[in-house]
């Protein structure tokens, strides 16, 4: 009878068999009749040896073959995992069925220094420090009250407190009946049902340590030397896919940390209108902007735009043309077309490569002739806004007697003629009526011909309640979740999406 075979677990549907066979079997000459049971050919040990040693290497390689198939299989499934989180957990539910475990953890180096939060929290893509296996988010809380020096992958992280240095493996067979083990150790272990536990380092060669991974079982047991050897091949190229998803997920937390400082922190209270924005970017980080700068004599500027490109490179450029947009409103923010032309020159002469498409907008209150009724603000004034636009979709109109698209020139985006100029157009807003800018991965994100996104858009506001209308937070909400639903707007994507509302 052959050995049990250990349990499949986290998907996996084949382990490695062990490798012996309890009855050789018979071999037969080519040609010649079987040997009878009294045949001096079955009785003869010279005949008989040189069968088994041939059984016994043909046992071998099989066992060889079908271990090597079961790490090609594993380690295809690891590599088809393109997230932090998919790589730990493959590599977790891999382990257990190596070893024959249920249940485990793998628990990771902290990054040094974490870049963990940023102004809006914690950052996306960062990686948590303790995954699980069979193990809810309580159960990891009890392993964690197990003192450093009994807990296993926090002796593995840790090292021994004496020398600093760090075991290669740790096994618990009988944790129940094993002494020296600090008391709280055993105690969690009763309180969750194991009985033993196997932990390894994950080493990778360019990294270091980037973790350790505890295997639990139900019963009192331990790996074989076959199943050890096997994990110890496994782990080391799965502890290189981990270092290359955390030095990933590091990269996109600093980035979106250097993102979301070139971005506004808060918009600017301005006396007499609501403001409310939202935006959302993909992983490599993309190069959309926004802005609000209040202007002298009581004006706004407004803008939003984006730089071509994704990645580090189109952050820093979008940086600097924000930055530049600022200091050319504040000379001449009267003149849109103006702050545009310079902000082309400076693109044309910085970064001739990139193109760029941007919308600026200079608002100030008017006396009104008439006042408009039914809205909110003050009687006899109205929002003059004179708008240049660069390539960029025309805002949208939002207010209690219509919701229409803004009509702007056509023109080319920054930085594709070899001189921009387009003429400028005025709007006339009413107190209560909402300028939304936003950006063309809006449209892009639904997958759809642009007439189409752009009726989407405008049905979005459409079908707006009124109080939604008269709350600028209420209302981008709504046009994102309306025009980008199922979580297309958090999705990761190339396109970033912008929406800012501006409510006099």
């Amino acid at each position: 009878m052959s050995a049990q075979q250990p349990p499949k677990l986290a998907g996996i549907n084949s382990t490695a068999p062990p490798p012996q066979h309890t009855v050789p079997p018979a071999v037969t000459a080519p040609h010649q009749q079987p040997a009878s049971p009294r045949s001096p050919a079955a009785e003869d040990p010279a005949l008989t040896r040189p069968v088994e040693r041939l059984a016994a290497v043909q046992d071998r390689l099989a066992g060889w073959i079908s271990d090597l198939t079961t790490l090609h299989d594993l380690t295809e499934r690891l590599a088809r995992a393109d997230t932090l989180d998919g790589v730990v957990r493959e590599a977790l539910g891999a382990g257990a069925a190596l070893v024959g475990a249920r249940r485990g953890l793998i628990t990771l180096e902290p990054a040094s220094p974490p870049p963990s939060r940023t102004r809006s929290g914690l950052l996306p893509h960062a990686p948590a420090a303790t995954y699980g296996l069979g193990l809810g988010v309580a159960d990891l809380g009890h392993i964690e009250t197990v003192p450093h020096d009994s807990a296993s992958h926090a002796y593995l992280l840790g090292g021994l407190p004496e020398t600093g240095a760090r075991p290669r493996e740790i096994a618990h067979p009988h944790i129940a009946e094993e002494t020296g083990l600090d008391p709280r150790h055993r105690e969690v272990a009763a309180r969750l049902g194991y009985a033993a536990s196997y932990a390894v380092p994950l080493v990778a060669e360019t990294a270091g340590r980037v973790g350790a991974a505890v295997w639990l079982y139900d019963e009192p047991a331990q790996p074989t030397e076959r199943q050890r050897h096997l994990l110890g091949l496994y782990v080391r190229h799965a502890a290189e896919h981990i270092a290359r998803q955390l030095d990933l997920a590091r990269a996109r937390a600093a980035l979106a940390t250097v993102r979301e400082e070139l971005l506004p922190g808060r918009l600017p209270r301005v006396p007499g209108v609501r403001l409310a924005v939202r935006h959302r970017t993909g992983p490599r980080g993309g190069g959309d902007w926004y802005d609000v700068l209040p202007l002298p004599e009581g004006a706004l500027g407004l803008s939003v735009g984006g730089v071509t490109g994704s990645g580090p490179d189109a952050v820093a450029a979008m940086g600097r043309m924000r930055a530049s947009l600022r200091a050319y409103a504040v000379m001449e923010g009267e003149d849109p077309v103006a702050v545009l032309s310079d902000l082309e020159l400076l693109l044309r002469l910085t970064e001739p490569a990139r193109v760029a498409t941007a919308l600026f907008g200079y608002a100030e209150r008017i006396a009104s002739p008439r006042p408009s009724g039914g809205g909110v603000g003050t009687a006899g004034h109205a929002t003059r806004i004179v708008l240049a636009g660069a390539g960029h979709c025309p805002p949208l109109i939002i207010g209690p007697r219509r919701v229409e698209f803004a009509e702007t020139t056509l023109s080319a985006p920054l930085g594709m003629l070899a001189c921009w100029e387009a003429p400028s157009v005025e709007l006339r807003l009413a107190p209560g009526e909402t300028l939304l800018m936003y950006s063309d991965g809006l449209l892009h994100r639904t997958a759809e011909p642009m007439d189409r996104a752009f009726a989407r858009l405008q049905a979005a506001a459409i079908g707006a309640p009124r109080a939604v209308r008269d709350d600028p937070e209420a209302l981008v909400d709504h046009v994102l979740h309306l025009v980008l639903p199922d979580g297309r707007a958090d999705a990761d994507s190339v396109e970033d999406v912008v929406l800012l509302a501006a409510r006099f």
